[in-house]
This record gives C-alpha cells, sequence and structure tokens, in this order.
C-alpha cells in the first residue's frame, strides 16, 4: 500500500480547521498547524502530525488553556519572562519569540525565559522564523522525563532539545535542532507503532541493560549523546528552562502521554541576537556563504558524495515535500482521517493532487 501524499498548504488547513472545531482560537490554531506541517516538511515525522491527536486529547480533557493568551509577565533591558498561561505549546513559543526578537531589536540581544508552556513542537520551527527576520536564535527546552543521569537507570531528565538557527545568503541557513538524548523519545515511539527494533545504543531498559525493542525502551530509560556530556547539557538544559524560569524541572515536568491530571509545565528558553549589530546583515550572509562553501569543500572519505551543514538535508526534503506532497504512512493516514471525521472536517481536502 502506497503513503498517501498531502499537500503542505491543504494540510495546514484542515489541521487548523480541526483545532478550531476543538475549540481553538483561529490565530492559535493556524500557528500550530504551520508547526506540525513545518516537521513533516522537514522530515521530522515524530514532530509532525504524529502529534495532532495526543493534542486534541489533552484539549479534550481539559489539560490546556485554549482562551487563554500567554502574557509577558516581567520585562527589563534585553531579558522577558514569558508566562504560558498553559496555552498551546507554539502559541506560547511564538509569543516568546517574537518578544526576545523585539528585545534584540532594541537591546542587540533578547532573552527570553517562558514556563507554564507545553509542548511546543519542534525547535527548527522557530529557527527558521527567527531566520527570515535576520536573527541568530539559540533555543532551548526541557521535557519530561525520559533519560537517567549517567550511571542511573531511572529517567530523570527529559529529551531536553537545543536548536540554534544562523541565516546564510544563497547557501543554505544552519539549523541544528537535536535532541540531548541519542535519539528523540518520539522516534522510539515510532518504531513501536511500525514494529520495528531500535539500534542499541539509543536506550536501556529497566534494569539498565541496552536494548533494541523500543516497547522495553519506554519503560526504561533514553541514553543521553556523547554518554556523561549529554547528560551535563541536558541538565543544563533543565536548570535553564525550568529553575530560571519557575517552571517544573525533571520528573516534575508533566508527561504529554501519560499524566492525565495536571498541566506539563514545560519551560523554554529563547536568546536572539541582533546581526546587525556586529555588521551589516548582507555581509554577514555574504561571509556566511563563503565560509559554508568552504566547509563543503572538506575532503570527501570513499563513499561519500556530500558534505552537508546542519538542516541541510532537512531543507531539501522539504524542498521536495512542497513540490511532491507528503507521505504518510497508511495507519497515520487512517488515525488522521478518522481524527477528522470526529470534528467534521474531510482530510481529503488535504490530498497531494499532481
Amino acid at each position: 500500500m502506497h503513503p498517501a501524499l498531502f499537500h503542505w498548504k491543504r494540510l495546514e488547513q484542515v489541521v487548523s480547521e480541526v483545532l478550531v472545531q476543538a475549540g481553538a482560537r483561529r490565530e492559535h490554531a493556524r500557528l500550530v498547524a504551520e508547526s506540525l506541517v513545518h516537521a513533516d516538511l522537514r522530515g521530522i515525522e515524530s514532530h509532525g502530525l504524529e502529534r495532532l491527536p495526543i493534542y486534541l486529547q489533552r484539549i479534550v480533557a481539559g489539560l490546556i488553556e485554549l482562551n487563554e493568551e500567554p502574557v509577558v509577565w516581567k520585562q527589563e533591558g534585553a531579558t522577558a519572562l514569558v508566562d504560558g498561561k498553559n496555552q498551546l505549546g507554539a502559541v506560547v513559543g511564538v509569543v516568546a519569540l517574537e518578544e526576545a526578537i523585539k528585545l534584540s531589536r532594541q537591546m542587540g540581544i533578547g532573552i527570553v525565559g517562558v514556563r507554564h508552556s507545553n509542548h511546543f513542537g519542534s525547535c527548527s520551527y522557530y529557527a527558521e522564523r527567527a531566520i527570515a527576520e535576520g536573527m541568530i536564535l539559540l533555543v532551548l527546552s526541557n521535557a519530561p522525563e525520559a533519560m537517567a543521569p549517567t550511571g542511573g537507570i531511572r529517567p530523570f531528565f527529559g529529551t531536553n532539545p537545543i536548536a540554534v538557527g544562523i541565516p546564510a545568503g544563497e547557501e543554505p541557513s544552519f539549523l541544528l535542532d537535536m535532541a540531548t538524548s541519542v535519539a528523540a523519545r518520539g522516534k522510539i515511539a515510532l518504531a513501536v507503532k511500525k514494529g520495528e527494533s531500535i539500534p542499541a545504543d539509543w536506550a536501556i531498559d529497566r534494569n539498565g541493560k541496552e536494548t533494541t525493542d523500543p516497547k522495553q525502551a519506554l519503560l526504561g530509560s533514553l541514553l543521553p549523546i556523547g554518554g556523561a556530556k549529554g547528560y551535563g547539557l541536558a541538565m543544563f538544559i533543565d536548570i535553564l528552562c525550568g529553575l530560571l524560569t519557575g517552571a517544573a524541572t525533571g520528573p516534575h515536568v508533566k508527561s504529554l502521554y501519560d499524566n492525565w491530571n495536571d498541566p506539563q509545565n514545560v519551560g523554554h528558553l529563547f536568546l536572539t541576537v541582533n546581526i546587525e549589530r556586529f555588521m551589516p546583515l548582507p555581509d554577514f550572509c555574504a561571509n556566511m556563504d563563503a565560509y559554508i562553501r568552504e566547509v563543503k569543500s572538506v575532503p570527501m572519505k570513499e563513499g561519500v558524495s556530500e558534505i552537508f551543514i546542519p538542516g541541510e538535508i532537512e531543507s531539501r526534503k522539504k524542498q521536495q515535500r512542497i513540490e511532491n506532497g507528503i507521505p504518510f504512512n497508511p495507519n497515520l493516514t487512517e488515525e488522521l482521517s478518522q481524527l477528522c471525521r470526529t470534528y467534521g472536517v474531510d482530510l481529503q481536502a488535504a490530498y497531494h493532487i499532481p
């Protein structure tokens, strides 16, 4: 059975309509739809429409506050603190990013902490938005417990992602977006759905033994990238996103999937840098282009046809999927079409017509 192909823009409209029917404000629904489709366009399926069902379940369970607006609770100099008011994560993230960009236009730099947020999609969504504004962005988020500290066997830290977006000119922008675990938890959940095994270095089971069974991995703990280095990074992100902002930390960040009593209280941190304070933006972009070409001209080992910069493979995939449609496996297509029927929306309106 061939995967169904979806047209990215029409898919955004359909997802947006479903969220509106579920009670979200239209402009909020549009941002969440954009952020989910963004991930699927880049081939990051674990953060794409795969997440729509759980968002809707949490809305129905009253665990997401659709009628609040995130507020800039405190702002001074180049810093601000945003209270997400338990709104949809992408809505909170965009408010925080826009505040950070505004501050960096005024001050050269903007640092915005966030508390009372939810799962905010893939970090690359915010990096792309910042790049479009000619800004450098560093974005961090904590997440529900999934990864043990080095030497431990019980999860404590989330997969706490870190992302950096830096604009270029004609070359693709630099866009690093990574979990501090070897693999994102979503990838392991996806392997369970697809009935696939996982590499042995992704996770340990509940007894601390390496496992290739994704079900055992979800019961155990993910492993950090680079051993103790990844653990250190995850802890640093948790401190900045949780302790500094007044959000939850470690095991106190509530699970998106397993906790049906409490809001998540995820914390984020957005740091934007105004390139114009260092040099004119066109000069910087021209320098980035020359630099990227230099990186790509490094002699290659046997069997390698090209050196990619971070984010480049995803950005090519995005171009292809914009032109040819986004493929979804039959299970996801079926799940989405049932979901759409529940909310009186026609998923077929989003099909890609060649």
